[in-house]
């Protein structure tokens, strides 16, 4: 079935270091895929398959693949200009969007992905607080930079005790001073955070709200709360990693929908339908650092883009809609409810857990993990062979078990997934 994607990267890697432009997209069984373009809530590949699509590009996709109303936008904004290297009514209507959707926001700097927006943030909470200690949780995902890959997917040898893990680097080439100014916690124990907090060196906390990156772990009930009434005893700022929440759980990101409000939030993936956008957002007082004479540096030859600012708009006014939340919720409910019972009547010891519109598959989990030491039960390999199960069925699942869905993914999306995960199990 995947011949022709075979052929195509064995041609990429002859000029394309691995054939990938981000280490997400390699390694994939059988080959990673070359695609030719896509519809909805389908892509299509070199070979001619027609796949239903739950990458839906790492998440962004949240209106489907080539929405007609960010086509028209950006098409529009392209023949009045691609780049000014100065300001455009486009931005600042995306702008006043944001901050009309999400409730830390009062101001947002735009910048061209989310490694980018948690930098600034970070740079903002050390002038802010003149502290130097950043603390962040093993297996969540900032970015690929030196300062915050760390510990993402630590081995648990590696990592050390629970109540004082080791930095890990994740990556080779990584620089080692920089895991001075790291602080490791695992997530969801609020004794622990308090008792480091308390210490009272450290600038900002850093967390995904919901643990999306791997295994979709949701905080335990008053951790949120707990975290930022400690953060406050403290003088610590807390910052939401919203790259893949922000836009997906709800309008507002998961700080609307679990009623939490941190100090920043960072966004990106599903504010823009794909286009190269993300944002850091907080409170006046905060952002206002960024102004001109506020000392604080944040630039960018791409950020605020006439046709990314254009593809922003459409995207967050297709998002207010009312009901649009609603329908995708019931929709991704519905398919976890059935993936569940085909689970279970097949035998197969595996957790759903998550929203409707973004969650996880575990494969070899009892119960829903609440922190990332618990995922060292997961069967990986059981998990790649049903993910390659289900692309022999025509459904495009991502290896490390997240599911994003799309306003796209209906009730018969739905049930050609359940029809082929029936099948896949059973193989």
């Amino acid at each position: 079935m995947f011949e022709a994607s075979r052929a195509a990267m064995a041609r990429g890697t002859e000029v394309l270091a691995g054939g990938v432009n981000s280490f997400g997209r390699a390694g994939m069984s059988p080959t990673p895929l070359v695609f030719t373009h896509a519809e909805g809530a389908y892509l299509f590949d070199a070979d001619g398959n027609r796949l239903l699509d739950y990458y839906l590009g790492m998440g962004p996709m949240m209106l489907g693949h080539t929405p007609a109303s960010v086509r028209e936008a950006v098409v529009a904004q392209l023949a009045k200009g691609i780049l000014f290297a100065g300001q455009t009514e486009v931005e600042f209507e995306a702008a006043r969007l944001v901050c009309a959707m999400v409730p830390c926001a009062e101001r947002v700097r735009f910048a061209s992905s989310g490694t980018e927006a948690v930098q600034a943030a970070l740079r903002l909470a050390r002038a802010a607080t003149g502290r130097n200690v950043v603390l962040k949780f093993e297996g969540h995902y900032h970015g690929w930079t030196d300062s915050v890959l760390w510990s993402t997917r630590p081995g648990l040898q590696e990592a050390g005790r629970r109540d004082a893990p080791n930095p890990v680097a994740g990556s080779l080439g990584q620089d080692p001073s920089m895991a001075d100014s790291i602080a490791l916690l695992p997530w969801n124990d609020l004794d622990l955070l308090r008792r480091r907090l308390l210490r009272r060196d450290v600038a900002a906390v850093i967390m995904e709200p919901v643990m999306c990156n791997v295994g979709a772990i949701l905080p335990l009930p008053g951790y949120l709360e707990g975290a930022l009434a400690t953060c406050r005893e403290a003088g610590t700022l807390l910052i939401f990693d919203e790259t893949i929440t922000g836009f997906r759980l709800g309008p507002g990101g998961a700080q609307q929908r679990l009623g939490v409000t941190p100090d920043l939030a960072v966004f990106g993936k599903a504010i823009a339908s794909g286009f190269p956008v993300a944002a850091v957002a907080g409170a006046a007082g905060l952002m206002d650092r960024f102004a001109a004479g506020g000392g604080v540096i944040h630039g960018g030859t791409y950020n605020g883009a006439p046709p990314s600012m254009a593809a922003t708009v459409a995207t967050l006014t297709a998002l207010s809609t009312p009901g649009f939340y609603e329908t995708v919720d019931s929709h991704g409910a519905a398919l976890m409810s059935g993936l569940r019972r085909i689970f279970r009547d097949a035998g197969v010891e595996a957790v759903v857990s998550g929203f409707g519109t973004v969650f996880s598959v575990g494969f070899g989990l009892d119960r829903p993990a609440t922190e990332w030491r618990d995922l060292v039960q997961l069967d990986q390999p059981r998990h790649v062979a049903f993910c390659l199960a289900m692309l022999r069925r025509g459904v495009r699942l991502m290896e490390r078990g997240t599911w994003f869905l799309s306003c796209e993914h209906r009730a018969t999306q739905v049930e050609e997934t359940l029809r082929a995960a029936y099948e896949a199990v059973r193989e």
